[in-house]
């Protein structure tokens, strides 16, 4: 007897569940339910459309019912909500949308895909006409249609991670001024907040309102204009604004109701629990993609990560173990990337937060080596994090911004921290290089290099973060030109250029412990060399002088 498997939801999971599927079992009788209009889209081009960048609508459309139908033999019902799940008979309850009927299917295994919906918590205005979430392809209609039938000039952001600034960007492109307010002290906080500066930076030099800290509290209608009601947005620090339409993307939480109301178990993130085979408690029904709980790959802890990519494998992987394929889904480590006007940042594995939240013993290196060979056109500078195992040095997480070459470096770090190097294998990996793309030293290369040299106490390091602290214990060397000093230093900072430390290290105080720094980190590596060699206690801040820098202040920049 055929197999019958029933998929609640498309897209990424539950697409790529079903044609999974049928290239393993040609007999299995396969229904996809899907309560939205389209079962099969790029969600993540959905922003780039907004803004133009992907002018064809239909480039966003992988599969219809139809090529579905006819490619695969997969009964696709769009427009059809599963809404409740009987797991004694193994049926489900099905509404078709446009007529209200009501009807069973019977399963034997049951896939659940609902994915995750924007997390509205109780603003009053949410459900404003002009206020917007950005899910699916009839949110992007709406902004679209909104935008041109209000010839909009203004939008509020409510939200920095990625879909926020992917939306402000592309706005931005269009014309629109943007105002972006996030309720934590920095945006994009799956990176470290040095990490983020530069992008905050260039968001206020496109003219962007950044307010951080200063979350939305409130969404009215303001000054009617000849275009109709505006928008006034009032903030946790009593502030208000105005704008023609706003953005809602304060992050998503998992679709849980089906499951609850089956009984079926859920995670401490408040996901759907799974198993490594991605069966719930139930083991006749598995979940996918965003609405399931997962491993965090570096901290081992529960975790809420809904990323597309690992949707995808979820979609296969379960696929698999249903037609007896033993197939385990392991982890997800977060890796991520996002672009902003000229820059790019990227991420993965686990960030200072998490490791602190952890217990895990870590260090940070941070090093600003040129994208590709500096002598070539075109080069240009990275921001590069890379964080091990103070005791092992195990790799344990990446984060890198600039504006080329930050996705490959991070995407051969992600491969590193899931293969468990350790960051002084780094110095031993064979990349490309060929001087438009690269170093004979990739930026990765010397991350290992850097890393191998405090592992075996070549160099101690300190951080950024502990300049202000150690001031009154230490004594902070410069060992830049004077070009570079004259544009700025690190206050209180004896000056020796590096080619004169040796005939100058009596001008050191030998009863205190040295903080060297340069522009980048390299130099005063070299200096810590000689003044080590020389009988004086010292250490390198990692990053120097342009990670430092990147914190400050912008109005004492």
């Amino acid at each position: 007897m055929a197999k019958r498997v029933l998929i609640v939801g498309g897209v990424a999971g539950g697409a790529n569940a079903a044609t999974r599927l049928r290239r393993l079992d040609e007999k299995a009788e396969i229904i996809v339910f899907e309560r939205g209009p389209y079962v099969s889209f790029a969600n993540c081009g959905l922003p780039y459309h907004v803004g133009g960048e992907i002018q064809e609508r239909k480039k966003l459309l992988q599969h219809t019912p139809e090529t579905l139908k006819a490619r695969f033999a997969i009964d696709v019902r769009i427009q059809h909500s599963v809404e409740k799940i009987d797991r004694t008979a193994k049926e489900v309850e099905v509404r078709e949308v446009c007529t209200g009927r009501i009807y069973r299917e019977r399963y034997d295994n049951l896939i659940l895909s609902p994915g995750a919906a924007p997390f509205k918590p109780p603003v009053p205005g949410l459900d404003l006409p002009g206020v917007f979430a950005l899910r699916d392809i009839p949110d992007m209609d709406k902004i679209i249609a909104w935008i041109a039938e209000h010839k909009c000039t203004k939008a509020a952001i409510a939200g920095g991670g990625f879909i926020g600034l992917e939306m402000m960007e592309q706005l931005h492109h269009k014309g629109v001024m943007c105002v972006l307010f996030e309720s934590n002290p920095q945006i994009l906080t799956p990176l470290d907040a040095e990490m983020v500066r530069p992008i905050e930076a260039e968001m206020r030099e496109k003219g962007i309102s950044l307010h951080l800290s200063d979350p939305v509290q409130a969404i009215t209608n303001g000054v009617v204009t000849d275009k109709g009601a505006s928008l006034k947005i009032t903030t946790k620090s009593g502030k208000s604004h105005q704008a023609d339409l706003v953005i809602w993307s304060i992050g998503v939480r998992p679709e849980t109701k089906l499951a609850v109301d089956a009984g079926l178990e859920l995670g401490t993130t408040g996901a759907v629990k799974v198993n490594e085979h991605l069966q719930t408690s139930d083991r006749a029904i598995y979940a996918v993609g965003d609405c399931i709980e997962v491993t965090h790959g570096v901290t081992k802890a529960p975790a809420f990560i809904p990323l597309a990519g690992p949707a995808n494998r979820q979609g296969r992987i379960a696929a698999d173990n249903i037609c007896g394929i033993p197939s385990t889904y392991k982890a997800t480590y977060g890796t991520a990337v996002v672009r902003v006007f000229s820059l790019t940042a990227a991420c993965t594995g686990a960030n200072e937060k998490l490791l602190a939240k952890a217990g895990i013993p870590y260090q940070a290196l941070h090093l600003h080596p040129n994208s590709h060979a500096s002598y070539y056109p075109g080069a240009h500078p990275l921001a590069l994090k890379v964080i091990f195992n103070s005791k092992t040095g195990t790799l344990l997480g990446a984060q890198a911004v600039g504006k080329d070459g930050v996705d490959k470096r991070i995407d051969v770090l992600a491969v590193a921290i899931q293969a468990g190097l350790t960051v002084d294998d780094l110095v031993d990996l064979e990349l490309c290089y060929a001087p438009p793309f690269g170093s004979a030293k990739d930026p990765v290369n010397l991350a290992g290099m850097i890393g191998d040299n405090v592992i075996n106490e070549r160099v101690a390091v300190a951080q950024w973060s502990e300049v202000e602290k150690l001031s009154g214990s230490v004594q902070l060397v410069d060992v830049r030109d004077s070009a570079e000093v004259a544009r700025g230093s690190i206050p209180n900072a004896i000056h020796i250029p590096l080619n004169d430390l040796r005939a100058r290290l009596s001008e050191l105080p030998t009863d205190k412990e040295l903080l060297v720094f340069c522009q980048s980190g390299q130099r005063s590596y070299n200096a810590c060399r000689i003044l080590m060699q020389n009988g004086y206690v010292c250490r390198n801040l990692s990053g120097a002088y342009k990670t430092w820098s990147t914190t400050l202040p912008l109005d004492t920049k």
